[in-house]
């Protein structure tokens, strides 16, 4: 869906951010919890590098971002991938790395890892 842009967030920084994020090419957001109610935010935030890591070298178009909280309090890091809606819990670095090869690279979500599955739209 495209929409008329707001003359306010029209400026060239902003053109530049959205430009940087490489929007358009992007399939899939990763949004992952780092804590500090789900998980210890030391564990949350050594599975977002591993996640921004891997998206790089792999070349895989997803965008991510980094949250503090997503709502379920425990049993983190969560990590919830749009659009298919798929929720998994206690996001360690190694599953992450399956994660990112599998679902994000491939499209083909981790199975016996998802807690949840609620797509939007």
């Amino acid at each position: 869906m495209e929409k008329i842009p707001d003359p306010a967030c029209s400026t060239p920084d902003i053109a530049a951010a959205f430009a940087k994020l490489k929007l358009a090419d992007a399939g899939r957001h990763a949004f992952l919890c780092v804590g500090p109610n789900c998980c210890a935010t030391v564990d949350g935030l050594a599975t977002w590098e591993v996640l921004k890591a891997r998206l790089g070298e792999l070349g895989v178009p997803a965008l991510r971002t980094k949250a503090a909280c997503l709502r379920i309090c425990t049993g983190g890091p969560w990590l919830v991938v749009y659009p298919d809606g798929i929720w998994y819990g206690g996001v360690t670095p190694e599953r992450c790395e399956r994660i990112v090869r599998e679902h994000l690279a491939e499209g083909r979500p981790v199975a016996e890892w998802v807690a949840m599955e609620h797509p939007l739209g």
